[in-house]
């Protein structure tokens, strides 16, 4: 009889249902402020939001221990300039507002001249880095309908303005690569997808994922004196030893971990190692703003704890583990290396 009810119970229960409590129990707590003051390189805020909601924001930075905010949706031309008069006017220590582009009009003969002259100003008028949405290289397209790559040569004005200025390209580059491969037992993100269908990509629409990376490439390659934050861990946080061997041959390339943590989690012998020896191309950021969740970045950075959650199981249906860092890798990840390649901070705040 009790197998018979066993049986029908598995019957009913699906994959997403499923969801163990674990009966472990090992040492650990969670962290709910990082030991170091930190930048967050990789945010999206309103920034227009109302004094009374900036605010809020600045007294939940307090309390993570965030000297600095990125703001990656800076827009450009009269909206921009608003963005940084709202943001850095009332808040100038602790707010940097990364500029975006203008898509408006691809095809016309004065485009890269135009759009390169729009971002110049938008660097005039305080803005200290560049962001590219993952529609750059992907989903943009000329009026006849055919995708432009992202190492398309009416973007190369663009990346020599940042190379001038010393603006920073905190780029978007593709999406997971499961998000192309068939979606079937075997695939790593096949909740996600269930999830959101939208998410799903395929090389004939979008471009493969091998294609859309090497674009990136050769475009990180073509500007040599610009810095390229290719976000994301650039989707190679399942093989960082693919990622070093690109680092090491593009010194202009950066990385951040916003948005995947649970892949360093889940790694955590080699993903220390490989931080401890890159951590000077690597910055800390979140990604979307929801202050309770830094407490699992923080935790699998600097704690040794074993087998923890992770806040969201559609991007980790696996436990996290702490990687234990050094307090001279945690330095370099939390707010050195950003001190470094983003231009006008003051280094003050920030502990030798």
């Amino acid at each position: 009889m009790e197998r018979r009810h066993f049986l029908a119970l598995a019957g009913q229960l699906t994959f997403e249902e499923y969801n163990p409590k674990s009966t472990l129990k090992v040492p650990g707590k969670e962290i709910v402020r990082s030991k170091f003051p930190h930048i967050d390189i990789h945010n999206h805020q309103n920034g227009m939001m109302p004094k009374d909601q900036l605010d809020k924001l600045v007294r939940d930075m307090d309390a993570l221990n965030m000297t600095m905010m990125v703001n990656l949706n800076g827009n450009y031309g009269e909206r921009g300039r608003a963005i940084v008069k709202n943001m850095k006017g009332n808040y100038p220590k602790r707010f940097i507002v990364f500029a975006n582009l203008d898509f408006e009009n691809l095809d016309a003969p004065d485009y890269a001249k135009r759009v390169a002259t729009t971002l110049e100003q938008s660097f005039k008028d305080g803005a200290q880095g560049l962001k590219l949405f993952k529609n750059f290289g992907m989903t943009t397209r000329d009026k006849a309908g055919k995708r432009i790559p992202a190492d398309d040569k009416r973007w190369f004005d663009v990346f020599e303005v940042c190379a001038q200025y010393k603006a920073p390209v905190l780029i978007h580059t593709a999406d997971p690569k499961p998000f192309w491969d068939p979606w079937d037992k075997n695939n790593e993100r096949w909740l996600e997808l269930k999830e959101f269908p939208s998410r799903r990509r395929s090389a004939e629409k979008d471009g493969s994922w091998e294609e859309l990376m090497a674009e990136s490439e050769r475009l990180f390659k073509a500007h040599k004196k610009t810095n390229f934050i290719s976000a994301h861990l650039r989707w190679y946080g399942n093989d960082l030893a693919s990622l070093g061997k690109q680092m090491d041959d593009m010194d202009n390339l950066y990385t951040d971990v916003a948005a995947v943590i649970a892949e360093l989690g889940r790694q955590p012998r080699f993903a220390s190692q490989w931080l401890q020896k890159y951590a000077d191309r690597v910055l800390f950021g979140k990604d979307v703003w929801a202050p309770s969740e830094y407490y699992t970045y923080f935790r699998v950075l600097e704690s040794s704890d074993e087998y923890f959650e992770y806040y969201r199981r559609r991007h980790a249906f696996w436990k996290m583990y702490g990687l234990g860092l050094p307090d001279a890798t945690l330095k370099k990840l939390y707010f050195k290396t950003a001190l470094k390649i983003v231009p006008g901070l003051d280094a003050k705040p920030f502990p030798g």
